[in-house]
Formats: C-alpha cells, structure tokens, sequence
C-alpha cells in the first residue's frame, strides 16, 4: 500500500479536527478525498505530508511515518498547493531545472514540459502565463523530482471549463505514469472523471468509501425518470410528481419495468416525452446527503 492509516486523530485543545480516521490507498490508485470545509482533510492530508503531527494513530506513507521520515521521505513525494510561489521573470523551462536541481531524481524537463502540454510556452515567462498554463507549471514542479505519490490539492479551482478539462487530462497523463495521487477537490465531475475510488469525510470522521459508482450505495439507489408533457395533457398516472419547472418525476426501484410501462403509455396515447432522463443519483447527490449539506446542516 502506497498509505496506510489507522486510528488518526488530531486535536487542538479540546476540539479534535481528525476523530479516528482509517485509510489506505494503493500504489498507483487515484485517490480522492473530499469533504466540505472544516471537515479535517486538509489537516489528514498535512499529516500525511509530513507537515503536521498526529496526536494519535498510526500513519505510513510508503512504509515511512512521515513525521520522522525527513529528507527521504521528502524526495519520493510530491505536492502541488492551491497556490505555489515563483518567481514570475523565470522561464517555464528555467523554472522547472531550477526546482529540479534540488532532487537526486529528477525527469527531463523537456519531457516535463510535454507531460503537461506546455510545449508553445517553454521559453515563456511566467508572468505571461495563463491561470490555467501556470497551473500546468505547477504541476511539472511538482513532478520534477520524480515522486512515487504525489499530493494534488484542489487542482482546478478557479478554472474554466476548458481549462479544467485540460488539467485532467495532465493529471490522467501523471497516473499513465503508474503515479499513486491523493486528490482533493470541491467537484463532484473532478473526482468522477479522475478517481479509482473515494472517501468522505465529515466532522473529522470518514463517513463513506468506495469507487465513484458505489460510495453510499449509489449502485443501489432508486434511478430517477423525469419528463415533461405537452400542455393540456394528463399525466399517466404512474406515481410521478410535478416539479417547479413542468417536470414530472418519478422514483423507480426497478427502472426497466417502470421505462416500459411509461414509453407504452405514451406511444399509445401519441405523446412525447420531452426533456426524457433516466439516471441514478449523482456522485454530487451522494455527497450532499453524506456531509448534510443538502439539509443545510
């Protein structure tokens, strides 16, 4: 196991940030935890980084405790921040061989620059970067020397929609590289598009884990059908409920028999189904009634 976690707990006085938390994460997983603020990832994570102490628990990240790993541990993980500093008349090039010089084990920069699609801006400076190419640099620097996991916290925040989709791709590219990543992020797409499994935690405690499809039974779930119908005509009949905006909803346990009976209906009845969807919960629904933010709690 790339990490391996069990029974941490931080505390500050008497409030405890981290309550208990288990976790493990494969070499070569992509891993994302996610919770809303104050729910104690960011401070597991530090732990794991080796940037802050566990009050109690045992902690190892790729067999180390990071806590006295020191320089070792260092040069075999890498981390991007939401924000790095760096001197913004350097190169991108320059930047990533100075940052380099600092590890025993480091890739070429040209192939870090290819790796993150910075091609066009090599000898560019960086104060003439974009938000989303800089975010690109910073996810060379944090490659540069070569780690076995790296650390990603909040990757995209900020970006734009085009902008998003290209760091996953880079970050797609990093796991072709048989990198383990432990990924946090705020959106629900991110961590759908780019993780092989999940965890939520909420109040300092881990309150689900599983793969993107599964976490707290989203395999399970009821689908979901809504449609719209034409003005005027009467609805089938079959326990949907009318929603603000002049959908129809309705809850199915077994969705197959349930599309049947509502498809026949409307072929016989010569209606259209408009705006037809049939899904299950979203990972976003999933996440909302785990950490109570749905309620508002």
């Amino acid at each position: 196991m790339a990490i391996e976690v069990t029974g941490l707990v931080k505390t500050y006085g008497e409030t405890r940030a981290v309550n208990g938390v288990d976790l493990t994460v494969a070499e070569g997983e992509v891993f994302a935890l996610l919770g809303p603020n104050g729910a104690g990832k960011s401070t597991a994570v530090e732990i794991l980084e080796g940037h802050r102490t566990a009050t109690a628990g045992t902690v190892r990240v790729l067999g180390i405790d990071p806590e006295t790993g020191g320089r070792d541990y260092r040069e075999r993980i890498g981390i991007v921040l939401q924000e790095t500093a760096i001197e913004k008349e350097l190169s991108v090039r320059e930047a990533i061989d100075i940052y380099g010089a600092l590890y025993p084990r480091r890739r070429p920069v040209g192939e870090l620059i290819e790796i993150v699609g910075l091609e066009a801006k090599s000898d560019a400076r960086i104060k003439t970067l974009s938000g989303g190419q800089r975010r690109r640099l910073e996810l060379a620097l944090g490659i540069v020397g070569d780690p076995e996991l790296l650390f990603l916290d909040e990757p995209t925040t900020g970006f734009d929609p085009s902008a998003r989709r290209q760091a996953w791709t880079v970050i797609e590219n990093l796991a072709g590289l048989g990198k383990t990543i432990l990924l946090t992020t705020h959106y629900m797409d991110e961590a759908q598009a780019l993780s092989d499994r999940v965890a939520v935690i909420r109040s300092g405690e881990i309150v689900a884990e599983g793969t993107p499809e599964t976490i707290g039974g989203r395999a399970d779930a009821a689908t979901v059908i809504s449609f719209s119908l034409p003005p005027g005509t009467r609805p089938p009949g079959l326990g949907e409920t009318l929603e603000e905006g002049g959908l129809y909803v309705m809850t199915a346990p077994e969705a197959t028999s349930t599309l049947h009976r509502l498809t026949s209906w409307a072929v016989a009845e010569g209606v259209e189904l408009g705006s037809l969807r049939v899904e299950k919960p979203s990972l976003e629904d999933i996440y909302l009634e785990l950490t109570g933010e749905a309620a508002g709690e």
